[in-house]
């Protein structure tokens, strides 16, 4: 809880609460600034993604990069958070929405969520900041890391367009991690952001984010790709593992 101090034990000892909500479990206790009222009709077994993922993408596009239109746009990484992007982008605007991952299996879904031309960077000999700048004709006006790989948030800050390209790290990387670059890279007019949570104030935008659920502005349901009881967390978090969502 906010004050340090736990509500959960388990055979006498205290437990405490992880991200300040622990929905891993039936029945919670969070603080009062956690809970957002949203539309009853809505599904919770789909606007669950909001609270995090799905948000975070959405918004990162939307509100932290601020894609404009006709923009080229380039997102590392195409798990939900990454197709999230894509989705924002897609609602900004963008001219070209360039997905990079090494599972192709992911490129075919990929496109419902607006991207437009798919790179696996093991198909190239070049570094892919390279191959995405010749694709793009000197670089991308944004770019999203949604990995959490310091190697690739530098590679999506030096495949941004010199003079005005802006990369924004989404991915969270292991801790203990540092990331680095040339300063050139950043002299020279480019901007390295971070985001967290997509920009979003949970309480006053997750309702509307349901609304747009609701009013099919957004996608979500998507987004699901296997249904499994709370007894098979751990087979869940293997499919992910896998990359088979």
């Amino acid at each position: 809880m906010p004050d340090g101090t736990t509500r959960f034990t388990c055979e006498g000892k205290e437990i405490f609460h992880f991200m300040g909500c622990s929905t891993f479990s039936e029945y919670t206790v969070v603080a009062e600034i956690s809970i957002a009222k949203v539309n009853p009709e809505a599904s919770l077994d789909k606007v669950c993604l909001l609270g995090c993922g799905i948000s975070t993408g959405y918004g990162a596009a939307l509100n932290t990069a601020a894609v404009e239109k006709g923009s080229n746009c380039a997102v590392w990484g195409l798990g939900a958070v990454g197709l999230a992007v894509a989705m924002g982008c897609k609602a900004a605007g963008a001219a070209r929405i360039i997905g990079i991952d090494i599972n192709e299996s992911k490129f075919e879904m990929g496109k419902k969520f607006g991207i437009t031309e798919f790179v696996n960077p093991k198909s190239h000999t070049k570094p892919i900041q390279q191959v995405i700048c010749e694709m793009t004709d000197g670089g991308c006006d944004f770019t999203f890391e949604c990995i959490g790989n310091v190697g690739t948030m530098r590679a999506a800050l030096e495949s941004c367009h010199k003079g005005w390209g802006t990369s924004v790290i989404v991915g969270v990387a292991a801790a203990g991690e540092e990331i680095s670059t040339r300063p050139f890279q950043l002299v020279t007019g480019r901007v390295w952001k971070g985001t967290a949570f997509g920009g979003f104030k949970s309480r006053d935008s997750v309702p509307k984010l349901v609304d747009d659920y609701m009013n099919k502005k957004i996608l979500l349901d998507e987004f699901v790709s296997h249904k499994l009881s709370f007894k098979k967390i751990n087979e869940a978090f293997d499919l992910m593992h896998k990359g088979e969502r």
